[in-house]
């Protein structure tokens, strides 16, 4: 059963795919949602990463918690 990831504290210029490139180190990325304003197109600055295991997620929370991204501290939970 797959497992959602909440991620905060994203850059503002962050997109899917780097998020994706980021995660599928760890497991099987199956989406990735990077919310954005609906009047400039930036990041709000947070997203979903959706992995293919909770094993999988775990790992990654593990891996990433707090790490840098952009010049921005993220954090996985």
């Amino acid at each position: 059963m797959s497992s959602k990831i909440y991620v905060s504290g994203l850059p503002y210029a962050s997109t899917g795919s780097e998020l994706t490139d980021l995660f599928s180190a760890h497991g099987t990325v199956e989406s990735v949602n990077v919310i954005t304003d609906k009047f400039t197109g930036q990041s709000r600055v947070f997203g979903f990463v959706k992995i293919s295991t909770k094993d999988e997620a775990d790992a990654a929370i593990a891996a990433l918690h707090s790490t840098e991204l952009g010049g921005r501290i993220t954090d996985r939970e």
